[in-house]
């Protein structure tokens, strides 16, 4: 066989791979993808890839009996979500009949699930099947994904091209890290796992945490309980719902109206979501915004409260924003009652009768209820490896570096959902699930279309981007003195949770994928993709051939500012410009 030339030191042999395609230029090849969870984000997934593409399959494995996430398996009393529920649907598919502003997380399920009928995704879902191994084959250029079946018990072998983790942030709940949880003798419930059968009624509960789950469950439970001990161990702003966004049950007018007059559901979704966008300057460190919440807040706590020993025990003296803020329906006003005892003190091991606490003092009750929260290290929850054998829960061990909140270093066409320093604390998250999305599937069309055989979040530019967020981070109230799941429920650590900048900062950051922050792998020559000359136009004889000769100048434009100014009606509206800090 005839050969090329050596060029620095690589033989030029002209292989299979490197033989003149016969196939016009951006021919679409088979692309296999895995999907890990079918809640919100699998399921925006699964949508969306169904919608531009062909030429491709699609598994979405879930470990749980049926999809939604967290809002399957969160269903404790009072479960539901602090965001507006017309702030929590996808851009595209509006609800005109959620019953109140923050709905339930029965009703929340109802809407994914109904979704997932609707377009017909369940077609790719296999529920109870859960995701326990994934492999690179550099020499195949797939993932090999083991997958276990929870109703035989087996684990069998599927494989890849594209491997998509969906799994995300707020679903792997965990008892608390105190001693001797097992010799506690009564019934032990978790918020993210709650079981119904267990009887509250005339019970002496202990409530561990003041989160959002524990602030929703504590006045549900109050009436039906004989006394609550509540342990917490730091105060926490229990903010009011924003301005305009206050909790209310739609009434019956209100509905007909959402869902028969043009353009009404509309504008109150914009309002909605205008408002929640607008509330970032609130993390910036000695902002206007942040001065003026925190004096609101404080007197909403205070006006709640009306006792200056709970007062000086609960506000805290860290910037609000510091944890994420949740809405604390009659929360303030249920704990003065007489049955409820709160306990500022670090719970430090379980007797058979209930606990110690670092205060001292032992506590006794009949039933614990844990709102203690999530694992959100990051950490992929089984062995992922990727380059060389590298394990992504050993590089991510310390600390999670990952570029952009969707890409890992050293794991190839590889993306997550969620992932380290996403905006999930921010400003709207589902905008922030659609962006992540699109941008995934953009570098699944580059792999469909092009000849690529990986491609890989350079390291350069994960510790370029980490350091920049670093940076960034200075600036927000999110590095104060208190302790939260955005620093991985630590005081100090490192804020791994959250985006460096607004939501719609980041809509704009991943509206063009960076390639050169990629390691970018070809199959042979990387123009093989030109294909045999011909364009996609020519093998379709049902389009215009002269598309491109027209009477006016309609095409894009080509500079993000002007973009950017079209996308969003840029003038449209009235009203200053915004104060950048």
């Amino acid at each position: 066989m005839a050969t090329m030339p050596v060029t620095n030191g690589v033989s030029a042999h002209r292989d299979e791979a490197d033989q003149l395609p016969k196939v016009p230029i951006h021919s679409e090849r088979q692309m296999r993808v895995i999907c890990i969870g079918a809640g919100a984000s699998g399921l925006a997934f699964a949508y969306k890839l169904q919608r531009s593409f062909d030429n491709f399959s699609l598994s979405i494995y879930e470990k749980n009996l049926d999809i939604s996430g967290t809002w399957y398996e969160n269903r404790y009393p009072g479960c539901a979500c602090d965001v507006a529920a017309h702030n929590y649907t996808y851009s595209f598919e509006p609800k005109p009949d959620w019953s109140s502003v923050y709905a339930g997380s029965e009703e929340i399920f109802g809407y994914f699930r109904d979704f997932a009928n609707k377009y017909g995704l369940r077609k790719y879902i296999k529920t109870r099947h859960e995701v326990v191994g994934a492999r690179w084959d550099p020499q195949t250029d797939q993932w090999h994904v083991q997958v276990k079946d929870h109703a035989s018990g087996s684990v069998y072998e599927d494989f890849c091209h594209i491997l998509v983790n969906a799994g995300g942030i707020l679903n792997n709940w965990k008892w608390p890290d105190i001693k001797n949880l097992d010799l506690f003798k009564g019934p032990k419930l978790h918020s993210a796992a709650w079981d119904p059968s267990i009887d509250l009624d005339g019970k002496t509960v202990g409530l561990i945490g003041n989160g959002s789950s524990g602030i929703q469950l504590l006045p549900e439970i109050l009436p039906r309980v004989k006394s609550l001990t509540n342990f917490i161990r730091t105060a926490t702003w229990v903010a009011p719902p924003l301005r305009g966004i206050e909790q209310h049950k739609y009434t019956e007018q209100e509905l007909s109206d959402f869902a028969n007059k043009p353009g009404l559901l509309l504008e109150h979704r914009k309002k909605y979501q205008t408002s929640t966008s607008g509330v970032f300057n609130l993390f910036i460190k000695g902002s206007e915004t942040q001065k003026l919440v925190r004096d609101t807040m404080e007197k909403h706590m205070k006006a709640q409260l009306q006792d200056p020993d709970l007062e000086s025990k609960l506000i805290p003296n860290w910037s609000v924003g510091c944890r994420r803020l949740t809405p604390g329906i009659k929360y303030l006003e249920s704990i003065k009652k007489d049955k409820v005892n709160l306990v500022i003190s670090s719970v430090t091991e379980f007797t058979p009768t209930g606990c110690k606490c670092a205060n001292g003092n032992e506590y006794n009750f009949d039933v614990l209820v844990c709102a203690t929260g999530f694992d959100v290290s990051f950490r992929p929850r089984f062995p992922l490896l990727g380059r060389d054998g590298k394990n992504l829960q050993d590089i991510w061990q310390k600390e999670s570096k990952g570029y952009m909140g969707v890409g890992a270093p050293d794991m190839p066409n590889y993306f997550v959902m969620l992932g380290p320093n996403c905006p999930i604390g921010n400003g709207p998250i589902m905008a922030a699930i659609e962006a992540q999305a699109d941008y995934i599937l953009k570098w699944c069309d580059r792999w469909q279309t092009e000849n690529i055989r990986s491609f890989t979040p350079k390291w350069e530019a994960v510790e370029d981007f980490v350091a920049h967020s670093d940076r960034f981070m200075q600036s927000t109230v999110w590095t104060e003195n208190c302790s939260s799941w955005y620093k991985g429920n630590s005081v100090t650590g490192r804020v791994s949770a959250l985006w460096p900048g607004s939501t719609l900062h980041y809509l704009e950051t991943l509206a063009q994928p960076r390639a050169d922050d990629y390691d970018v792998v070809y199959k042979g020559n990387r123009f093989n993709y030109l294909g045999n000359g011909f364009s996609q136009t020519e093998t379709d004889l049902t389009s215009d051939w002269a598309y491109y000769i027209r009477e006016k100048d309609d095409s894009e434009y080509l500079s993000k500012k002007k973009q950017r100014q079209i996308l969003t009606k840029s003038g449209s509206k009235s009203g200053s410009a915004f104060k950048v800090i």
